[in-house]
Order: C-alpha cells, then sequence, then structure tokens
C-alpha cells in the first residue's frame, strides 16, 4: 500500500488535466495514473497518440518547496530511470533534459508545470507527467509515425501488462518523488548532477539546440549546476536550458 495517495483512472482524457481538477484534494505528495489517456499532449504541444492498455500514463501531484523547481524533469528523469532499472533491469540512457532512451530510441517522456491553486491563487504546486511506453508492438509506432520510438516488450523486457503500471506508479511517487524530495527540495540538482552526467547521452556528441534569433551548433560537454546543457561552439562556451536540442548520431538526430 502506498504511504501517499495514488489514484487509478481506468481511463481519462490526461492525467495533468484530472490532477489540475482535484488538485485541492491531494496531499503534499500524490498521484493519478492510468492505462487509457485518449486526450494528452506531447511536448512542445505534438500531437498525442493514445496506446490503451499498452502504456503507463502518470503524473505526480508535489505540494512541497523546491528551491530549484526548475530542473525539475531533471530529476523526474532519474526518478523513472530507477524505476525502470529495478523493475526491469534496464539502463536507460537520458536524452537532455527528460527523455529516456533504450537501444537508442525513445522509451519514455516526461511533462511538468507548475500550477496556482486555491481561492486566490495561493496555493503552489508542480505536476510531472510521465508516459512510459510499456508493450506497444512495432506496428503501433509505424502507424504513429513514431520511428524512434520503442517499447519496453520490444527491447525485451518482461512485461506484465496487470502488475507493472501500479508496481511503476507506486514506486514511483513513494520512491522516486516522495522520498526523493527530501533531498531534491531543499538542495536542488547538485546531489544529482553527477548520477545524471553519466547517463546523459548528450555528452560528446554534436548537437543544435534554439537561441535567441536562430539556432546554434555544438558539441555537448557537460551539465551545469542549473541542470543546463553546456554546449562548446566556435565562438565560445554556452549553457541551454530552454528550446529544442537535437542530438546528431543518435539514428539520424533526436
Amino acid at each position: 500500500m502506498s504511504l501517499n495517495e495514488v489514484r487509478f483512472l481506468p481511463q481519462c482524457g490526461s492525467t495533468n488535466r484530472c490532477a489540475k481538477e482535484q488538485i485541492e484534494a491531494f496531499g503534499p505528495v500524490a498521484a493519478v495514473y492510468t492505462t487509457d489517456q485518449t486526450d494528452g499532449r506531447g511536448r512542445r504541444g505534438r500531437q498525442w497518440v493514445n496506446a490503451a492498455g499498452q502504456a503507463l500514463y502518470y503524473t505526480a501531484i508535489l505540494k512541497v518547496p523546491m528551491v530549484q523547481p526548475e530542473t525539475l524533469p531533471l530529476f523526474a528523469s532519474l526518478a523513472v530511470r530507477e524505476q525502470l532499472r529495478l523493475r526491469y533491469g534496464v539502463d536507460c540512457a537520458i536524452k537532455w533534459p527528460n527523455d529516456l532512451l533504450l537501444g537508442g530510441k525513445k522509451i519514455a517522456g516526461i511533462l511538468c508545470e507548475a500550477v496556482s491553486y486555491g481561492t486566490g491563487g495561493e496555493g503552489r504546486a508542480y505536476l510531472c507527467g510521465i508516459g512510459i511506453n510499456l508493450a506497444q508492438p512495432q506496428s503501433y509506432f509505424d502507424a504513429a509515425g513514431l520511428p524512434y520510438g520503442t517499447s519496453l516488450a520490444l527491447q525485451g523486457a518482461r512485461v506484465d501488462l496487470d502488475a507493472d503500471p501500479a508496481w511503476l506508479a507506486e514506486g514511483l511517487t513513494d520512491f522516486g518523488f516522495d522520498r526523493g524530495l527530501y533531498t531534491f527540495g531543499p538542495e536542488g540538482f547538485a546531489p544529482y548532477r553527477g548520477a545524471y552526467t553519466a547517463a546523459c547521452v548528450n555528452l560528446g556528441r554534436r548537437v543544435t539546440f534554439d537561441r535567441p534569433g536562430g539556432r546554434g551548433e555544438g558539441t555537448a560537454a557537460g551539465i551545469d549546476g542549473e541542470g543546463r546543457l553546456i554546449v562548446r561552439t566556435d565562438s565560445g562556451e554556452e549553457h541551454v536550458f530552454t528550446g529544442e536540442v537535437s542530438v546528431s548520431g543518435i539514428y539520424g538526430s533526436v
């Protein structure tokens, strides 16, 4: 039994939207999840394709102070990576800032946002939406136009669709977020920088990234203490935090 409320929804439009609508009913750390999300959204407004019964759609509701909330996506990627390691024995790579790759293809994505709640908007919470591809067949990714997506089952993991979604949701809530926030909340990204750097697939590769007035290009050299991607360019070193970053050498670029 979870130490925090973890609410299963047989079907919903969006776990993030459901969390917002019911946010005042939840405690400091809670979550909602489903295996049938009909109206989600991808990063940067990309089209959503549901995989009913074959994936985990999960949102953590975090009503705890954070000194560095902008790095929550990086912290969350490590939390997901650890739960997947524990359940399936897999070693996922992280594409900065928060996509998880397995076998060189995307296995999970994360989308975080800050929300206000209460009569006067005095409450502050953070939502962390996570999608994990559990058992979609290759035909799903082909039909969805996702040549660089994959599922745990396609990568050889033994997936139990009856038990795994609840196990992952409970583990992420109690251990990934609740326990992890005892450190991440007051200290931020710094204690996790080493683990994140070791898992980050961008480093040492050529990347292109958004910058004011156009696109930049260089070699990803590290992650700084604020979670920014350090890129060495022809004109010097840049610390990238927002915008789209593509990585050369991973099935073209991702």
